[in-house]
């Protein structure tokens, strides 16, 4: 019956392409959170016709919710004939800015050269409308199919999921026994498998200093030239260190197979706007830091800390003057879901179906919102499988491929088929 299950998809590729089109034309540019309620909306709507039962859940008291931006999630369900298991595909409905850059409007749709152009066409408009017609189509195959299927679009994902699943899962949105199997459907590319992702901790340090007069800086103590005094350490000692970490885990691309620390952010001194075009006169007492760890399935958390803490008590001990203080921003710990699982072996299967070869198994370089389904659902029956290239990912004139996109569908649709109805064959 897969056969059937491909042609209904193939009837629909108009569809899909017109519920990708009209996705990417809600500009929901995470931050602020602009038309999250109204793409969220248009979700249920669509999804509410074909007979799903339909929730908005606000996220009301996670960053960043307000009136004017409200975190606003859909969760859509449909009960099969019968009591079975429960496949859940969540996507998340938040892009980043456009950016400069673009030959074609970022928020038009434009389809050329079988390719639909646009902010999130790639990540992850595409994967969501995959997996609605993928839903759909295996709805209408097998009426009277066992067990359930979800399907999500939730907030916030690129700025760390707190009003979207993290907050659902606190809800127990995705755990057992509602829910039994999560697929994401992020680009990861058509014919991989993504099983997980390595480790982040998000921190920011703190420099400290005394205040003068710029003119008199003797009198004084400079926060950035201490700071600078913790990048040349950085520099010096931890990103060699860093780099000579190998991992395990199937990483891609290959850089990311070692351990990764990114300074996201440097900010000293009192604001540029101290006066009108004028820069501060002041000696800055302040120096704030960001930084961005990333860390590998056989590093524990305590000691990515312990390698960064080390060298500010060194710095504390040595250097005159110095002192800091160190904020936890986030943590996640590397994640990775047995190749035998039940959604890996299904999806792999529908791979093998449709592009005759074996799956590629990889590990995502950045997290994304398996964290949370793992860390506070306790669900670890997750993967990311999606159309795109996730190289396209944030970049002008992001694009995903239509037959990607129909390959994909045909892929979870067949996955779906092994998880509810059992292998056919």
């Amino acid at each position: 019956m897969n056969e059937k299950l491909k042609e209904t998809i193939d009837a629909r590729v108009d569809e899909l392409v017109a519920l990708t089109v009209d996705l990417i034309r809600f500009p929901t540019v995470n931050p602020p959170g602009e038309a999250y309620r109204p793409c969220a909306e248009y979700i249920a709507s669509r999804l509410k016709k074909r007979g799903f039962a339909v929730e908005l859940i606000r996220a009301e008291g996670t960053p960043g919710d307000t009136d004017r931006y409200p975190r606003t999630n859909v969760v859509a369900r449909f009960e099969g004939a019968s009591p079975g298991k429960t496949v859940h595909f969540n996507s998340h409905i938040d892009v980043v800015e456009a950016g400069n850059g673009w030959t074609v409007d970022p928020f038009a749709g434009v389809i050329k050269d079988g390719r639909i152009y646009g902010r999130g066409a790639c990540d992850m408009k595409g994967g969501l409308a995959a997996s609605i017609i993928a839903a759909k189509a295996f709805i209408d195959t097998y009426r009277d199919f066992p067990g359930a299927i979800e399907i999500s679009g939730t907030v916030d994902e690129e700025s760390g999921g707190f009003g979207g699943v993290a907050y659902l899962a606190g809800k127990g949105y995705f755990s057992k026994p509602r829910v039994d199997h999560v697929i994401i459907p992020e680009p990861l590319n058509k014919d991989r498998i993504c099983l997980g992702h390595r480790g982040v901790w998000w921190a920011e340090i703190e420099t400290k200093g005394e205040i003068a007069h710029g003119s008199m800086p003797f009198l004084g103590d400079c926060a950035v030239r201490h700071m600078g005094a913790v990048l040349q350490a950085f520099e010096d000692e931890l990103f060699p260190a860093l780099d000579k970490k190998q991992t395990r885990m199937p990483v891609v691309p290959e850089g990311a197979r070692r351990s990764t620390m990114n300074i996201n952010s440097i900010h000293g001194g009192q604001t540029d706007d101290f006066r009108p075009g004028l820069p501060s006169p002041n000696v800055p007492d302040r120096c704030q830091l960001t930084i961005d760890r990333r860390f590998l399935l056989e590093e524990k958390i305590e000691d990515v800390k312990g390698e960064v803490t080390s060298i500010l008590d060194r710095l504390k001990r040595d250097r005159p003057k110095f002192d800091y203080d160190i904020r936890d921003i986030m943590e996640v710990q590397p994640n990775m879901t047995e190749r035998d699982a039940p959604v890996v072996t299904a999806v792999a299967k529908g791979i093998r179906e449709i592009f005759d070869r074996e799956p590629e198994y990889v590990i995502s370089p950045g997290t994304y919102d398996q964290k949370h389904v793992a860390r506070i659902g306790h669900l670890f029956d997750c993967i990311a499988y999606g159309p795109g290239i996730l190289d396209l990912a944030h970049r002008p004139d992001e694009w995903v491929g239509i037959t990607d996109m129909v390959e994909s569908a045909k892929v979870m649709a067949i996955g779906l088929d092994i998880l509810l109805r059992g292998d056919n064959g």
